[in-house]
């Protein structure tokens, strides 16, 4: 039986040559003789939130040496969860060099000299936010688009918007904004249009948010790899840094929504939360992170234009792992409702959309029926989007009465539906 043992260093596989006799000490005994980490310093699980930053104490370990492998159900290629202190993992040392580098003029440079013009790759251990929780109605309608509609086929991707506790440093995202945008199995191209983005952001400025972070899908075809399972890929690093660097928040965090397929071949659509850590954004923003990936590059691993240090060896590539901070995820109820059609999924929407809405919650304040960030931005692209927009939006977020007016002229657009 093969097992892919998950740790925060990436994804290993190990085959298990006698599954049905096999215990959970004989596992470990594995882990050590492949993955180097010594028995006594494992900790393993079925729960993939062991990897968390700050796991739970209530995580359930696989503690007892002696339980047979059998009584734990595991499918062929299942995951089992690995965490281990920094630097646990052994790796075999380069012997020592001797270096005698001279550089103009026939200066000689020390060993601390070459040492402090290396790039250092470690890991980042805990993320500059504490959690990610997510607007359930919103999430809903991005993950089913993607299911039913595309049917996990070609990657989808948004931006996401919300508010940041300024004391737990939890994000809270109330909305996504979905650009125009081309998705194949391994990339989507964000066609951006600067124009729609600045309604966007003064729409979120009026409701008290800002954008907090990036949301993609994985298509179920995407590229495999010859070396193992691997959770984001080299373009999908490239484009994460890429905008975490441009969205220069410390809490943005980037989420990934993938179709889970189990051995029954149901699906399941799952959401996982990230920062990409500081390092690999230095990195972009640096040059140093190479940006043009070819279809022969391993999708597991990002490459350098210059040499780095990485898990203690130079190196030109480094696992993408090792880039990945976990966040912990959750949900909650926004302010905002989702009803009306959402921008750029291919057919214009009309002002018979906004006429039909506004009738279907006819039963609801007029401030409330509009309380929808996808009806706001329709409603930018006929109103002033620098003085109009403002007060309307100030007016969702109090949920109070519009100054007189606005509500006739939203009527009298919708009627032309």
């Amino acid at each position: 039986m093969i097992l892919r043992i998950r740790s925060r260093d990436g994804t290993d596989r190990i085959s298990v040559p006698d599954s049905a006799s096999a215990t959970v000490a004989d596992l470990q005994r594995l882990i050590e003789s492949h993955l180097t980490v010594p028995v006594p310093l494992q900790r393993i699980s079925l729960d993939p939130a062991l990897l968390l930053p700050n796991p739970s104490a209530a995580v359930p370990l696989l503690a007892d040496p002696a339980a047979p492998l059998a009584s734990l159900r595991l499918a062929n290629g299942a995951f089992i969860y690995l965490a281990y202190p920094p630097d646990a993992r052994s790796a075999r040392p380069t012997p020592p060099k001797v270096l005698s580098a001279a550089g103009s003029f026939g200066k000689k440079m020390t060993m601390d000299d070459l040492i402090a013009r290396q790039i250092r790759v470690t890991r980042q251990e805990n993320a500059l936010c504490a959690a990610a929780s997510f607007d359930r109605d919103a999430a809903n309608a991005f993950q089913l688009y993607v299911a039913e509609y595309l049917a996990f086929a070609v990657k989808r991707a948004g931006f996401l918007y919300g508010r940041i506790d300024a004391e737990t440093k939890e994000v809270l995202v109330d909305f996504i904004y979905e650009p125009p945008q081309q998705g194949f199995e391994d990339v989507v191209h964000l066609m951006r249009d600067p124009d729609e983005e600045a309604r966007v952001d003064t729409i979120a400025e009026g409701l008290g948010m800002r954008r907090v972070g990036l949301v993609f899908t994985q298509a179920v075809g995407r590229r495999a790899s010859k070396t193992g399972e691997y959770t984001m890929s080299n373009r999908e690093v490239v484009q994460a840094a890429q905008l975490q660097a441009e969205g220069g928040t410390p809490e943005w965090v980037t989420a990934i929504v993938k179709l889970e397929v189990g051995d029954d071949g149901t699906g399941d659509v799952h959401f996982e939360a990230f920062q990409m850590s500081e390092i690999c954004v230095k990195l972009f923003k640096d040059g140093v992170l190479e940006t043009e990936v070819q279809d022969a590059d391993d999708p597991r691993l990002s490459k350098m234009r210059k040499e780095v240090v990485a898990g203690g060896k130079d190196t030109m590539k480094v696992d993408n792992d090792f880039f990945l901070v976990p966040v912990k995820i959750s949900d909650h109820q926004g302010p905002l409702s989702v009803g009306f059609p959402i921008e750029n999924r291919g057919s214009p929407v009309g002002m018979s959309a906004l006429r039909s809405h506004l009738e279907r919650m006819k039963h609801l304040t007029f401030v409330r029926r509009i309380s929808d960030f996808h009806l706001l931005l329709k409603l930018a692209t006929f109103l002033d989007a620098k003085s109009d927009m403002p007060t309307i939006a100030a007016c969702v977020k109090t949920q109070s009465r519009m100054p007189e007016g606005y509500q006739f002229l939203i009527e009298s657009f919708a009627s032309q539906g």
